[in-house]
């Protein structure tokens, strides 16, 4: 067996490979767009270039520290280097495996009783570039007389401080989460696992899988959706660290461009806004924009005065609607449709009387083309015309019904009056992050306004050229090569490719150009702390992702809406029916046993038959709890926080600034986790709430409380 010495010397050269790769990397992709080219064909191979250069750079520049973390050996005598990307010498031969290429799987996959061919799996540990320390498990014995056990790694990873950003996993992938990460199901993923199991790191890894394995994927981007803004930046290194950066990240009050809300309904309007009976109102809402005049609409002309009645609004109508467009743009034809009534009406009665257009086609045509011409510069014709059909923006739509309860009693005429009252307010734009997936069903109804759409049109036209000159320039590169081994350009890039690259006018990044366009197709939707979405926030995030192409991560212990999921099947089998599979993790990592048996009994007293997880570790070190008076409190909590590590005080509402500490409400602190967490006036959380906050620390648990405490929380050792 080799020494950890000898392995630092080839890490050292691991190392000497990767810089000089890089620097290849930054030399030809500054030659690329460096370099200059007046033909079609040789501005394709630029873009070509610079694209393939620059992904490669950004996969290199990620993989820099912790470059290479175990090693295998196998019973023939093979040793296999395992890291975060791929290496090869100069003849082409592995000199490192990236992880997720399946020569790696043994390293994560591998037991006693299933070694996989493998007589030794080493660890190791670093710090930089740095090998400090290794650890091994030895499947033959005999092997090694110095093995650590083979949780070694694990747990001293566990065990290590947090930093306040969540570290990726990709050393110490568990047999359970490998199995995950590396499943070939095509449609929605569901991993389900109680607190500390590692989901949200199993379903980013799976996401970097996934793009390794199909990277169509990544030209379309990747969306993660998570609870709250500091969950984001929590997890916000993880897939760069991991080379994936087209990534989106959104919370649920996000996904409209434009908006941005954190603010939450009460429960029985998050229940009702939440529920796909909605989905009638909305259209409702929208219909009864579409109106026809109770008395006729008078439109005074040079020569005589025409009226817009119901009967040519009705036909108008019926005309627009069976286009099958969208409200805003039907709008066009509506108009149209009453423009043309309307001239017919003026001719008639611009002759009445005096003589018969019906009889003169020649007259009846000029009437007809001056009568058009100034009826679409007649303001009234306007005015009315933005009454009977006007043009709405889903803000517009919404406001107006929220704050009218008129327009709420015809829209939601099937809801029960309980529930129209809850979705009644002052003020209509008020937004919360209920209403985004209401005014994101409005925005499909509507359709964009006529500006959007103009811009639209002239995006087209110049894609449409940018498609013609690509396909022109592929054309021209399309020649028989001399080898059949050659690569040609037009294997590099397509059409749709070298047109998007092409275009002169948006340089952003996927990331950039897909947070702002609210149509925008993802390759692939992460969706965490999926049991608090409603069945309305499902049908926005199938909208950006019609291939169902998901992982979703959750713990239905762990809702605390009223509009969430009670089950998978019943979340997503309506939306992909058989394309779905759930997997279950059972392993609590973070978590320590002594935590965790509290955080047990608080579940089973408010949620029977639920499980949780097994804890991976013990620390040794009780959980307790202390009384206090109310006029205490303050200070009793900025005196216990200290000791090392990360610490949070998490309250059930806005509590005041502690130094040393983050103060957070159970919400703010799902997803994270600290070394210590203290935790206040736990009497007074929703019981989902307090299952959250007990499960954030990784080492050590403190209450301090003025009122009794819950039953669950009697295996706290009271201190006085």
């Amino acid at each position: 067996m080799s020494s950890v010495d000898e392995d630092r010397r080839h890490i050292a050269l691991l190392y000497d490979r990767f810089d000089a790769e890089r620097a290849a990397a930054e030399r030809e992709l500054l030659t690329a767009q460096r370099a200059s080219g007046s033909s079609p064909g040789e501005r394709a191979l630029r873009e070509t270039a610079v694209r393939v250069q620059t992904a490669r750079l950004g996969r290199l520049r990620a993989g820099g520290d912790g470059l290479c973390f175990g090693r295998t050996d196998a019973v023939d005598g093979t040793r296999t280097f395992v890291g975060r990307l791929g290496l090869l010498d100069d003849d082409l031969e592995p000199l490192l495996i990236d992880w997720r290429a399946p020569a790696a799987r043994p390293f994560y996959t591998a037991t006693a009783a299933h070694p996989e061919g493998l007589v030794r799996r080493r660890h190791f540990r670093t710090r930089g570039r740095a090998v400090l320390d290794a650890h091994d498990d030895v499947f033959v014995h005999g092997g090694d007389d110095g093995s650590a056990g083979s949780d070694a790694a694990l747990l001293a990873a566990l065990d290590a401080p947090r930093t306040g950003a969540m570290r990726d996993i990709v050393a110490t992938i568990q047999a359970e989460q490998d199995e995950i990460i590396r499943l070939e199901h095509t449609g929605i993923t569901v991993i389900e696992g109680g607190p500390g199991t590692g989901k949200t790191a199993v379903a980013l890894h799976r996401v970097a899988y996934l793009l390794y394995t199909h990277p169509q994927l990544a030209r379309r981007g990747v969306l993660v959706l998570g609870p709250h803004p500091r969950f984001l930046q929590y997890i916000s290194a993880v897939l760069p660290s991991l080379g994936e950066t087209d990534v989106v990240f959104a919370t649920p009050g996000d996904l409209l461009p434009g908006l941005t809300t954190d603010v939450e309904d009460a429960p029985d309007a998050a229940r009702v806004k939440g529920s796909l009976a909605m989905v009638e109102v909305i259209a409702a809402a929208v219909a009864r924009r579409e109106e026809v005049p109770g008395e006729p609409i008078p439109i005074e002309l040079d020569d005589v005065t025409v009226e817009i009645t119901a009967e040519i609004a009705t036909a108008a109508r019926e005309r627009a609607r069976a286009r099958g467009l969208r409200h805003n743009e039907a709008r066009p034809v509506f108009a149209t449709a009453v423009l043309d009534a309307l001239a017919e009406q003026a001719v008639d009665r611009i002759g009445a009387g005096w003589l018969a257009p019906r009889e003169a086609p020649e007259l009846a045509a000029d009437l007809r083309t001056d009568a058009r011409a100034e009826l679409r510069e007649n303001r009234q014709l306007h005015a009315a015309l933005d009454a009977l059909w006007p043009e709405l923006t889903p803000q517009t739509l919404l406001a107006d019904l929220f704050s009218s309860p008129e327009r709420l009693d015809s829209a939601a005429a099937a809801l029960a009056p309980a529930d129209r009252a809850a979705l009644a307010r002052e003020d209509g734009a008020a937004w919360t992050v209920s209403d985004v997936p209401l005014l994101d069903e409005a925005a499909e109804l509507l359709g964009p306004p006529a500006t959007v759409r103009a811009g639209a049109k002239r995006a087209a036209r110049r894609a449409a050229e940018g498609l013609g000159y690509a396909a022109d320039v592929l054309r021209l590169l399309d020649v028989e090569p001399a080898d059949d081994d050659e690569i040609r350009a037009v294997d590099l890039v397509d059409a749709d490719l070298l047109a998007e690259r092409h275009e002169e006018l948006d340089h952003r990044t996927i990331a950039e150009r897909a947070a702002a366009d609210r149509e925008w197709v993802y390759g692939h939707v992460v969706v965490d702390e999926a049991q608090e979405l409603s069945d309305m926030d499902w049908r926005v995030l199938l909208r950006r992702c019609p291939t169902r192409s998901f992982t979703v991560v959750g713990d239905l212990a762990q809702r605390r809406s009223v509009a969430g999921a009670r089950s998978w099947a019943a979340a997503l089998e309506r939306y992909a029916p058989g394309r779905w599979t759930h997997r279950v993790l059972t392993v609590g990592y973070r978590t320590p046993a002594e935590i965790m048996a509290v955080a047990t009994d608080v579940l089973a007293a408010h949620n029977p038959g639920c499980t949780t997880p097994e804890a991976a570790r013990s620390t040794g070190v009780r959980p307790w709890a202390q009384r206090v008076r109310p006029d205490e409190l303050v200070e009793a909590v900025r005196d216990e926080v200290g000791g090392p590590g990360s610490v949070a005080v998490i309250a059930p509402e806005p509590f005041p600034e502690v130094p040393g500490a983050t103060v957070l409400t159970p919400r703010e602190a799902k997803g994270l986790e600290f070394d210590a967490v203290l935790l206040v006036e736990p009497q007074r959380m929703h019981p989902a709430d307090l299952y959250v906050a007990l499960t954030r620390a990784t080492q050590r648990l403190g209450v301090l409380h003025t009122e009794p405490l819950p039953a669950g929380l009697h295996r706290l050792a009271v201190r006085v």
